[in-house]
């Protein structure tokens, strides 16, 4: 075999592996990490008296329920009057992240996403589980 035989055929097996996340993996990936931070949020001193008054937040992207729960916290998280929890950046990445995986649900992985229960009590019940 060749030096440019071993190289590309290095080349390609390496490559086999990278591949682009596709809509679904994307939300699942940014569903978990939204529900991770917000129990790190509830959890910890700088954020936690922001948060004391926020549902907690699961995100399971197989529930239909999970678009009006990710709507009502976004309206909660951005109705926060007080100034130091508004501007923390914890929370404006929080924000964002939920802002980002509802439009991606709603408008770029339409027809990739297949809800299979809507059950909302479901949410709540596997939010308020210990991690």
């Amino acid at each position: 075999m060749s030096l440019l035989q071993i190289v590309t055929f290095l080349s390609l097996s390496v490559c086999a592996f990278c591949y682009p996340p596709t809509c679904y993996t994307r939300v699942l990936n940014l569903g978990k990490e939204i529900t991770e931070r917000a129990q790190r949020m509830k959890k910890s001193p700088d954020t936690e008296s922001c948060t004391a008054h926020l549902p907690d937040l699961y995100i399971d992207v197989h529930n239909s329920c999970v678009m009006s729960k990710m709507r009502s916290y976004l309206f909660l998280v951005e109705s926060l009057r007080d100034r130091i929890c508004t501007e923390d950046k914890n929370v404006q990445d929080q924000i964002r992240e939920v802002r980002r995986l509802y439009l991606i649900m709603a408008k770029m992985c339409n027809g990739e996403l297949v809800f299979y229960t809507d059950d909302c009590a479901e949410l709540n019940r596997k939010a308020t589980m210990p991690t």
